[in-house]
């Protein structure tokens, strides 16, 4: 766990919206900004800053068989600066290009079958395994963290994820010391996500962190948002977080864990090779080929502020890249 000292972005407990503002299904929801434009790999973004929401709440999904462990204690290490993004926005304001390359997918995301699920352990380990994602849940305690979110397209939302640190699904998996990556994966099934109909793009979608990404303390494995499972649109029933990178690397529903000693060429290194890169790590200094990255969007208020670097974590990761200046970091 991370020690608790106070952080300069730490918010008092009495600062946070409070639950019956965030969750006012009734608040008008307006957003703004226009589909990236450009060719169908290389124009369409990682992180799209579309179209405007829909101010109807997109159709209930089926109850979640874990809805019984929700919501789960606080780890008040998490904190923010800035209030909770209304739970609306995060529902229907989605990057899930599965089923489609839009903001308003929402409603294609009630497609997903999130049962049964089950998750695969491969690759350098000492025993490849699959388990089901109830019998994963019911393994490793949860707890709920309060984390920024940052999109490449230059838009923030602050999010209360529920889960489990991603180090503890490493320490069940048992990787042997070889391995330097561990490479994620999404379902593959066209027949209830459309969007990977679309062969232009590299399916299934794929991420990956080093191993020592995957065992600081922030890198975190989502199964709840907001009191609740996580929902359909925003990557059930198994999810990342990766407060200090952009979102695209947070990658949705996942059915893979590969562990390698090979760096992976992911969904977007393949997908725009010249505009996304391996570390993604949030910088305001560090340009993406076609917009700035100094400021951005904050969901919900649509005030502009300025960008962090590290989105903020610089304590808690700035450590892991010490000795890669080399390296093309941030994009």
């Amino acid at each position: 766990m991370l020690i608790k000292n106070p952080k300069r972005w730490d918010l008092p407990e009495r600062m946070a919206t409070p639950e019956d503002v965030f969750l006012n299904r009734r608040a008008l929801i307006k957003t703004a900004g226009l589909i990236a434009a450009g060719t169908a790999l290389a124009g369409l973004s990682a992180c799209d800053d579309g179209q405007s929401m829909e101010e109807a709440t997109p159709t209930v999904p089926d109850v979640d068989p874990s809805a019984s462990l929700y919501p789960v204690p606080r780890n008040e290490s998490y904190k923010l600066d800035q209030p909770i993004t209304p739970e609306e926005f995060n529902l229907t304001y989605n990057n899930f290009y599965e089923f489609g390359s839009h903001k308003t997918i929402a409603e294609n995301a009630q497609n997903l079958r999130i049962r049964p699920w089950t998750v695969t352990i491969d690759g350098m380990v000492e025993a490849e395994m699959q388990i089901g994602i109830d019998d994963l849940l019911a393994k490793i305690p949860l707890e709920e963290r309060l984390y920024r979110h940052r999109c490449v397209e230059a838009w923030s939302m602050t999010v209360p994820w529920s889960g489990f640190p991603l180090s503890q699904l490493v320490e069940l998996a048992k990787p042997l010391s070889s391995a330097k990556y561990v490479v994620m994966e999404t379902f593959n099934d066209s027949s209830m996500a459309s969007g990977q109909k679309q062969t232009w793009w590299p399916w299934p979608y794929t991420e990956g962190v080093t191993m020592e990404e995957a065992m600081n303390d922030l890198a975190f494995l989502v199964t709840g948002a907001y009191g609740k499972p996580v929902a359909k649109q925003m990557g059930a029933p198994l999810r990342l977080a990766l407060p200090w990178k952009y979102g695209f690397k947070s990658i949705k529903s996942i059915v893979k864990f590969h562990f390698t000693d090979k760096r992976p060429t992911t969904f977007w290194m393949q997908s725009g090779p010249r505009e996304y890169g391996f570390w993604a790590n949030v910088n305001p200094d560090v340009p993406h080929p076609r917009w700035s990255q100094a400021s951005e969007r904050v969901l919900g208020t649509n005030e502009r502020v300025p960008t962090l670097l590290y989105n903020g974590y610089a304590e808690e990761v700035a450590g892991l890249y010490k000795g890669l200046e080399g390296e093309r970091l941030y994009m």
